[in-house]
């Protein structure tokens, strides 16, 4: 049975965000992720983590100036610097939280510029590296045009070909299901070929990024093939509810603690 992690950037928006925390587990979530930690202490979020019982799946590691419009430096030329500093940071989150997989986020750049996959390639193998003395996974995602315009991974084939050639146990991807249905389609084939190199799975609606109870992708077929194909990851629910998260909750019911 898959372990579904709330994702609390997205999901229990009617909560502050320390106390999205305390919802999920009332709703029967044992697992969280978010996009960023950084804006509370390490210690704070790790006291609800505890109280809580909840275990911490992913989170990103910095992602540049988010409000001015950057989605991740690790491809941006002369940002390398930064990127280091940022890894500091991301670990001592990690470290008060727990967490074993962390997510790179490439940036906004061409993926045909030889500058912007060279520097992308020596953050991925720098972070890499800093994260394996940790003992954490480093995680890269494919992103869709649709919904991040001009995000250098925006294929799967990419992003298969640069974990296969370099070749670090503990480079992996994170398949969203989402994107990956609105990039190239074929999921259950994918997930099949992928598994392998996968280290974290995300879940939405298609095309809204809703619940995954309606629209063109089958997810209780998914889950048994997740199943049946021996994940043994967090399911991490990366979608924006339609209305009210709890009443939304219909399709988690059958996979909550009780």
């Amino acid at each position: 049975m898959p372990v579904f992690a709330a994702n609390l950037t997205m999901m229990f928006n009617e909560w502050s965000f320390l106390d999205r925390f305390d919802a999920a587990t009332e709703a029967g979530f044992t697992a969280v992720e978010y996009l960023f930690p950084y804006e509370a202490p390490p210690e704070v979020i790790a006291d609800r983590l505890a109280r809580n019982n909840l275990q911490q799946a992913l989170f990103n590691l910095p992602p540049g100036e988010w409000a001015a419009g950057e989605r991740g430096i690790a491809a941006l030329p002369g940002r390398f610097d930064g990127l280091k500093a940022d890894v500091e940071q991301a670990l001592d989150y990690a470290a008060a939280t727990g967490v074993k997989r962390l997510h790179l986020m490439a940036g906004l750049a061409d993926p045909s510029d030889p500058e912007a996959a060279s520097c992308y390639r020596r953050s991925v193998a720098y972070t890499a590296e800093r994260l394996a003395d940790k003992g954490i996974d480093l995680l890269l995602e494919p992103i869709n045009a649709r919904n991040m315009p001009g995000y250098f991974l925006n294929d799967f084939g990419a992003a298969e070909r640069l974990i296969t050639e370099l070749g670090l146990a503990n480079v992996k991807l994170q398949f969203d299901i989402y994107h990956r249905q609105i990039m190239h389609g074929d999921v259950a084939m994918a997930l099949r070929r992928l598994l392998p190199i996968t280290g974290h799975i995300q879940i939405a609606s298609v095309p809204s990024r809703h619940e995954p109870d309606d629209e063109e992708l089958n997810y209780p077929y998914l889950f048994a093939e997740i199943d049946r194909l021996g994940y043994g990851g967090f399911v991490g629910c990366e979608y924006t509810p339609r209305g009210r998260t709890l009443d939304g909750l219909n399709w988690f019911k059958p996979f909550a603690r009780s």
